[in-house]
């Protein structure tokens, strides 16, 4: 149990390059401005800030957050009952966190680690920006860029730069 790590995992990792990649910068842990929450920290420390887009993702372990309808989110064969109510309160306590969030007017992403496996076996055949977990992400981070009904369209995270071209203005 000592070697289970809380931060840094693989598939918080792999969520963070995804984004990188994307073009979108973010804070980790829930570190915000002290202005923006009093303590510093948002409610359940989530793992991906985006404050720009005033968003948090949430990378979620199948077992240890009980994801329902996944084959990693098995019950131990041992100390039964204590597992559900670990899981149950697990479970508790993140909705209770997305609450907290949204009341703040965060909008919450949960991403599964099976989704991210998922993802990583679609990059191996299809380019980054084709995958379901980044048409999701992109999606939901930024609505008004990304159109889900042409998905072959090219997916950009930034903003519109403006022209910068030099041209002589017709006097």
């Amino acid at each position: 149990m000592s070697r289970i790590r809380s931060t840094g995992t693989k598939p918080e990792i792999i969520v963070r390059r995804l984004l990188h990649a994307l073009g979108y910068r973010f804070r980790l842990y829930g570190r915000v401005n002290k202005r923006l929450y009093k303590s510093g920290v948002l409610p359940g420390k989530p793992d991906i800030v985006l404050k720009k887009h005033k968003a948090v993702i949430c990378v979620h372990g199948c077992f240890w957050h009980h994801h329902q309808a996944c084959k990693r989110a098995t019950t131990p064969k041992t100390r039964t009952q204590y597992w559900k109510d670990k899981f149950s309160r697990n479970q508790q306590r993140d909705k209770q966190n997305q609450q907290l969030l949204r009341a703040l007017g965060w909008n919450v992403i949960t991403v599964w680690e099976c989704e991210v496996s998922v993802y990583l076996k679609e990059v191996r055949q299809k380019p980054l920006r084709s995958t379901k977990l980044s048409h999701r992400l992109l999606s939901e981070l930024s609505p008004f860029v990304y159109d889900q009904s042409c998905p072959e369209q090219e997916l950009f995270a930034a903003e519109n730069s403006p022209d910068y071209s030099l041209k002589k203005k017709d006097a």
